[in-house]
C-alpha cells in the first residue's frame, strides 16, 4: 500500500510539474507581465492590479498551510504504519508475557526449512496449582504468576523460542546440540517453577508439569513433535504435581482412548446412559435399612459396565464433572422420593467440586425442584479432597452443614491426616475404609486400628459407618463393636432404583 500511494504522488508530481512548465512557456512567449502591466494601467479604477497582489499573498500563505499539511500527514502516516507493526506484534505475541503466541508457533512450524534442517527439543509445560491462586487471590494474582512463570523459563531458556500458548501452558523450543540431558533440563524447569512466588504479600507455591519430545526422530517433524510433548505432558501432569516425563508412543495411544472415551461419555450423558445405582447401609444395632448410597454407573448399549475410576477422571479433565453430577443427583433426589421419608440418600462428590464455592447452592436449587428435604440427604467426601484446596473446602462444607445437610468423611484413615480434618471440619459421619475391614481379622494391628477408630467416632459424637463387610464373622464382630452402620455385599449390592425399591419393602434379616 505504501508504494502505491508513493508511486501515485510521484504521478501527480510529474502532472504538475509539466502544467508549470507549459504555463511559463506561454507566459514567456506572449510577454504575460507587461500585458498584464498595461492592462491594470487602463482599468486602475478597478483596483485590479491590488486585487492581483492580494492573490498572490493568499497562494504564498496558502502555500505555507499547504507545506504544514503535508508535515502533520507524513506524521500521521508514521504512526499509521507504527500502529499496523504493532498490530502485527500484538496478533503474534501474549501482551501479558511479552512472549509469542500460538499463532506465532504455528508460523515457525510452517517454515520447511527451519522443520526440516534443525533438530529440536520441545517442552511442554503446564503450570500445576494455577487455578488456586486465581481462586483464592484472583485473576491480577494470576497475571502476575504467570509474568514471573514466563521469567524463570527465560532464566533457564535465555537463548531458545519460549511461547505462551495460552492460559498456563508454554512450550519451548531448544535446538539440540551434541547429547543433551534433557530429562535433567526438564527438571531445571520444575525447580525454577516451584520456587515460591511472593505475590500480595503471601507466599504462592507453583509447580508445573513438563512433557518433552525431539523433532527429527522416526519422522517427527516440529509440528508433530510438539504434539507429543504435549501428550507427554499430560501423561506427567496425570501421575501428579512435578513431574517431568519423556514422550512414548504408549501415551498417544492412551490420549485417543481418552479422546474417545470423552466422546463417548458426551453421548452417555446424553441419552442418559450414567445412571445411578444404590448400595444399602444397615443400622448394626437395629438390623435395619437406614439409607441408600448412590454410586454412579455407566451401563454401555453392549451390557458393558464401565468403571467410575475411568470415565470420572474423564469428566473432570473435559469440565463436564458439574453437569454429571448434576444429573445423577437429580436423578438420585427423584428416585429417593420413592423410598420412606426416614431413608437417607448418600451422595458422593468428587474432589474437584469441592473448589466450586456454588456447589451447595446447586443442590439446594435441585433439591428445591424435586422436592427432597435436606434432613433426608448426606454428602460423602474423601480426605485427599480436603486437602487439594483446603481453605475453599471448609467454606463450602460449612455452607452445606448450615444448609442442614450431613457431611460424611470416606475412606476414613486412608487420608494424610484423619485426625486434623475430624478437628478442623464438622462431619456427623465417618466411614471405616473397606481395607481395614477386610482384614482386621487376620491382623491385630488392623483390628486394634478398627477398635480405635470406632471409639473415636463414638467419643467425637459421630457416626461410624464400616465398608466392605463380606463375610458373617466380620459383621458379627463390629455388632459387637457397637459399630453404629455397615455396608458391604454382604449386606446389599449396588443396584438401580426399582430393584431398591423391592428391597426396601422386602423382609430381610441381616443376621446371618
Amino acid at each position: 500500500m505504501p508504494s502505491i500511494q508513493y508511486n501515485r504522488a510521484r504521478l501527480e508530481a510529474l502532472v504538475w510539474g509539466g502544467a508549470f512548465i507549459v504555463l511559463y512557456r506561454l507566459a514567456v512567449y506572449f510577454d504575460a507581465h507587461e500585458v498584464l502591466d498595461h492592462y491594470f494601467r487602463d482599468h486602475e479604477s478597478y483596483n485590479l492590479d491590488e486585487i492581483f497582489t492580494a492573490l498572490n499573498i493568499a497562494g504564498f500563505l496558502g502555500l505555507i498551510y499547504s507545506a504544514l499539511r503535508i508535515k502533520d500527514m507524513a506524521h500521521e502516516i508514521s504512526r499509521r504504519l507504527e500502529a499496523e507493526r504493532n498490530v502485527d506484534w500484538i496478533a503474534c505475541h501474549d501482551p501479558l508475557t511479552q512472549l509469542p503466541n500460538r499463532r506465532m508457533l504455528d508460523a515457525v512450524c510452517s517454515r520447511a526449512e527451519l522443520a526440516a534442517s534443525d533438530r529440536y527439543a520441545v517442552f511442554t509445560v503446564d503450570l500445576d496449582g494455577f487455578k488456586k491462586v486465581n481462586d483464592l487471590w484472583g485473576h491480577e494474582s494470576g497475571d502476575q504468576a504467570l509474568t514471573t512463570a514466563a521469567g524463570r523459563l527465560a532464566e533457564v531458556f535465555p537463548d531458545d523460542l519460549i511461547y505462551r500458548l495460552g492460559g498456563d501452558e508454554f512450550v519451548v523450543l531448544t535446538k539440540i546440540k551434541g547429547k543433551p540431558d534433557l530429562q535433567a533440563l526438564g527438571t531445571r524447569i520444575v525447580r525454577a517453577i516451584s520456587k515460591p512466588m511472593a505475590i500480595k504479600g503471601a507466599t504462592v507455591d507453583l509447580g508445573a508439569s513438563v512433557g518433552y519430545a525431539m523433532s527429527g526422530q522416526e519422522d517427527a517433524d516440529l509440528p508433530k513433535a510438539i504434539q507429543q510433548a504435549d501428550c507427554a505432558m499430560y501423561a506427567a501432569k496425570k501421575a501428579g504435581r512435578n513431574n517431568v516425563a519423556a514422550f512414548i508412543p504408549a501415551m498417544l495411544e492412551e490420549l485417543n482412548k481418552q479422546v474417545q472415551l470423552e466422546a463417548q461419555l458426551r453421548d452417555a450423558m446424553r441419552t442418559g446412559l450414567i445412571e445411578p445405582y444404590y448400595q444399602p447401609f444397615m443400622d448394626l444395632g437395629t438390623r435395619k435399612l437406614a439409607g441408600f448410597e448412590a454410586l454412579a454407573r455407566w451401563k454401555t448399549a453392549e451390557g458393558r459396565f464401565i468403571p467410575p475410576c475411568d470415565f470420572i477422571p474423564v469428566a473432570e479433565d473435559a469440565g463436564r464433572i458439574v453437569e454429571l453430577t448434576e444429573q445423577l443427583f437429580r436423578r438420585a433426589c427423584k428416585d429417593a422420593m420413592s423410598w420412606p421419608s426416614d431413608t437417607i440418600l448418600s451422595f458422593n462428590v468428587s474432589p474437584t467440586q469441592l473448589s466450586d464455592r456454588l456447589l451447595g447452592l446447586r443442590l439446594l436449587k435441585i433439591m428445591g425442584e424435586v422436592g427432597l428435604p435436606v434432613q433426608r440427604l448426606e454428602i460423602e467426601i474423601t480426605e485427599s479432597a480436603l486437602i487439594q484446596d483446603a481453605a475453599v473446602a471448609k467454606e463450602v462444607l460449612e455452607d452445606l452443614t448450615k444448609a442442614g445437610i450431613r457431611i460424611a468423611l470416606d475412606d476414613f484413615g486412608t487420608g494424610y491426616s484423619s485426625l486434623s480434618q475430624l478437628s478442623n471440619y464438622q462431619f456427623q459421619k465417618i466411614k471405616i475404609d473397606r481395607s481395614f475391614i477386610q482384614t482386621f481379622e487376620t491382623s491385630e494391628k488392623q483390628d486394634k486400628v478398627v477398635r480405635a477408630m470406632v471409639a473415636l467416632g463414638h467419643g467425637l459424637g459421630v457416626q461410624v459407618t464400616a465398608e466392605g463387610i463380606e463375610e458373617p464373622s466380620q459383621l458379627q464382630y463390629l455388632q459387637e463393636l457397637c459399630c453404629d452402620l455397615g455396608q458391604g455385599y454382604l449386606l446389599g449390592r449396588p443396584q438401580p432404583n426399582d430393584e431398591a425399591i423391592h428391597f426396601i419393602s422386602s423382609s430381610i434379616d441381616v443376621a446371618v
